[in-house]
């Protein structure tokens, strides 16, 4: 009887132990991409433009943050992830980044309730930090008419120097790349004028 007493008080003893260790583990750190401004209205808007959710490659598909260590290897960091999906993130600073760079033009999400809207889609193949101190994004993306047409596919692409160690300053230069991807397809929207002639 002793002897079962004494196991039973090195069981909670262990349970114990395995309980304080689980609760000194630190929890990740989250990050989200910095805000960008409010999201312009146009009072008499020349059109409409809904941006559909990005395409992420399977590997950005993930709650890690992504460090490409050489040419080859990829790193998805345990300690330090995203504190909400980043293909959400990027869809949402998109539209509000679009929407100041295209005044009159109404940005929408594409949630299929604006049939005359023209619709962005976008896939992101690189959306990570890399070994040489750059963050980098790069995909495609096209413009579709409203009964589906392709009006135009182009490439993107953007970097931006990390000013400091560490990863707040790569989330940071991430969403500085994504701002300069975001201008990019709002320039060769404006110089295609598809909103005018339609």
């Amino acid at each position: 009887m002793r002897l079962l007493h004494l196991k039973c008080l090195s069981l909670i003893g262990l349970c114990l132990a395995l309980a304080a260790c689980a609760s000194s583990v630190t929890p990740p750190a989250r990050y989200k991409l910095p805000e960008s401004q409010l999201v312009n209205t146009p009072s008499n808007p020349q059109g409409t433009l809904q941006v559909r959710a990005p395409r992420l490659a399977h590997y950005l598909d993930v709650d890690g943050i992504v460090m490409q260590l050489d040419d080859i290897t990829l790193n998805e960091a345990r300690e330090h992830q995203w504190a909400e999906s980043i293909g959400r993130q990027l869809a949402r600073n998109l539209r509000t980044q679009l929407s100041q760079a295209l005044p009159s033009i109404r940005v929408v999400r594409d949630d299929g309730s604006q049939p005359q809207a023209l619709t962005l889609r976008l896939d992101v193949d690189q959306f990570q930090g890399r070994h040489d101190g750059m963050a980098v994004a790069s995909g495609q993306w096209q413009l579709r008419g409203s009964d589906d047409e392709l009006l135009v596919m182009e490439s993107f692409s953007a970097q931006t120097a990390l000013d400091n160690d560490g990863y707040p300053a790569l989330v940071r230069a991430l969403s500085a790349s994504w701002d300069k991807v975001a201008q990019q397809i709002a320039d060769q929207i404006s110089q295609g004028r598809y909103f005018i002639e339609r």
